[in-house]
């Protein structure tokens, strides 16, 4: 893992999740993600669809929300409002993108980023197939967010920055775009503080959300470094033997 730099994590990362919407589209009503597990050791549903219930999902289209691979919903504590603009950091297949879309109505905005052009090709279908207009779909990489200073209301991501290799910068990058007051609401995976050289080592596991995860402490601060306060970590359930997923919110003062 020593000799891995970021470019070579971040390709990793973009291959795996590009197979993904690929097998996604070959196969729209499979529930396994493909190349990318959804399930624990124990063979127990810990990311994906399985997390959403149909009146959060009711937005989105069965097929976006059969491609989710993330660990939990964060647009249901977001409290997101009509009118605000929000961003999904690695939005696959759209499915929080809108789910937001309908929460912040024809005044908002949902904008979803994402460095995968298979990705974005299978939310633009979602899309289109939803008919949502205010939907915006950006390729970019999360530590280079292609958005203005203080443009957005709100940040959400689903299990995504742990994904990154340089978390403290993603985090900047969030910081600078939310606007003053602005929130972040994401879920994501924390590491237990016990978590192995072994499985953080594992490449197999980077990808599948456990490897590259912060601990608690390790991500509150870095959010404070980042400059946002009010930092709340709430574990919901356990996804691998060392991690769990977590909502994680703060604010932008």
């Amino acid at each position: 893992m020593a000799d891995l730099t970021d470019d070579d994590l971040r390709e990793t990362v973009r291959a795996k999740y590009a197979a993904a919407a690929l097998a996604t589209v070959d196969a729209p009503v499979s529930n396994c993600c493909g190349p990318v597990s959804t399930t624990d050791a124990a063979g127990n549903q810990v990311f994906g669809s399985v997390l959403y219930d149909g009146a959060e999902s009711g937005a989105a289209p069965e097929s976006a929300v059969n491609a989710s691979l993330g660990c939990g919903v964060p647009t249901a504590v977001a409290d997101l409002h009509p009118g605000e603009t929000v961003l999904d950091l690695g939005s696959g297949a759209g499915t929080d993108v809108l789910i937001s879309a309908r929460r912040v109505g024809p005044a908002g905005k949902a904008i979803g980023l994402d460095m995968t052009d298979e990705m974005l090709a299978l939310a633009r279908a979602n899309a289109e197939q939803a008919g949502a207009t205010n939907v915006e779909f950006v390729k970019g990489h999360i530590e280079e967010i292609p958005l203005a200073d203080a443009s957005v209301d709100v940040v959400i991501s689903n299990c995504v920055i742990n994904l990154s290799g340089d978390k403290a910068q993603v985090l900047r990058e969030v910081a600078r775009v939310l606007k003053p007051g602005g929130r972040f609401a994401v879920s994501d995976v924390i590491a237990d503080e016990d978590m192995d050289a072994a499985t953080r080592a594992d490449m197999a596991q980077w990808t599948g959300c456990i490897a590259g995860a912060l601990t608690r402490q390790e991500f509150h601060d870095t959010l404070l470094a980042a400059g946002l306060t009010d930092v709340e970590i709430r574990e919901t359930h356990r996804v691998h033997e060392h991690a769990a997923s977590a909502i994680v919110r703060a604010r932008k003062a």
